[in-house]
């Protein structure tokens, strides 16, 4: 899809805040910039609130890296601007807390057995996901858990990593996002990539409900 194309989709279809947010996010980390500025525009058109962009913009460097985040805040600069005071004190006995409970609604019952899977392959990154992952960064306000996970699910997809879109699918039924909900963020993705990825996405999500309909562990 060309930008014009995009444009024309944006002001038809006229998509909801969250399916916005994630298909910002699927530019982002696509490093589609012309897209994305299409969308930053679409945002302040609609008259989306900044700190949603904000924190849904600044969540990426957590799957495509600071380099990646720093290019999509400049770009967002040129719309739109940042917040004054959204930063937090780092507090890494807070974060942890905090990226503990966070990290249990969306695992549930599986959160013991994530932690002990990663720990086993890096310690750092078993600890980190939690403070730095989910304390940090995915508990920070002006951005619902909810739709932080809308978010992601479009960041996964577009980058292609079955296991975690797996996992995060699973997450996003947790905190309600329905099927109809997921399978639409997977089209948007489609918009900014290819067909394929929005493929890709459907293939995962039905090895996700093939799982959980025959009662296996998920």
């Amino acid at each position: 899809m060309t930008k014009n194309e995009l444009k024309n989709f944006l002001e038809s279809y006229k998509p909801d805040k969250v399916e916005l947010l994630a298909l910002l996010s699927s530019s982002a980390v696509a490093r589609k910039y012309g897209k994305m500025k299409v969308i930053l525009s679409h945002l302040k058109f609609r008259n989306i609130c900044s700190d949603s962009i904000y924190e849904a913009l600044l969540q990426t460097y957590l799957f495509a890296g600071y380099p990646s985040a720093l290019i999509s805040f400049k770009l967002f600069s040129e719309f739109f601007k940042s917040p004054d005071k959204i930063a937090e004190q780092f507090n890494p006995t807070l974060f942890f807390q905090r990226g503990e409970k966070k990290c249990k609604s969306i695992y549930g019952d599986k959160f013991e057995k994530l932690i002990k899977n990663v720990n086993a392959v890096s310690p750092e990154l078993a600890d980190w996901l939690i403070r730095e992952g989910y304390g940090k960064v995915l508990g920070r306000n002006f951005l619902s858990l909810r739709d932080r996970e809308c978010c992601i699910v479009a960041i996964l997809t577009t980058l292609r990593f079955e296991d975690q879109l797996y996992s995060h699918i699973n997450g996003a039924a947790r905190l309600k996002v329905d099927t109809k909900t997921i399978k639409r963020i997977f089209h948007l993705c489609g918009l900014i990539t290819s067909d394929a990825t929005e493929e890709f996405g459907l293939k995962i999500l039905e090895k996700y409900l093939t799982s959980k309909n025959s009662g296996r562990d998920l």
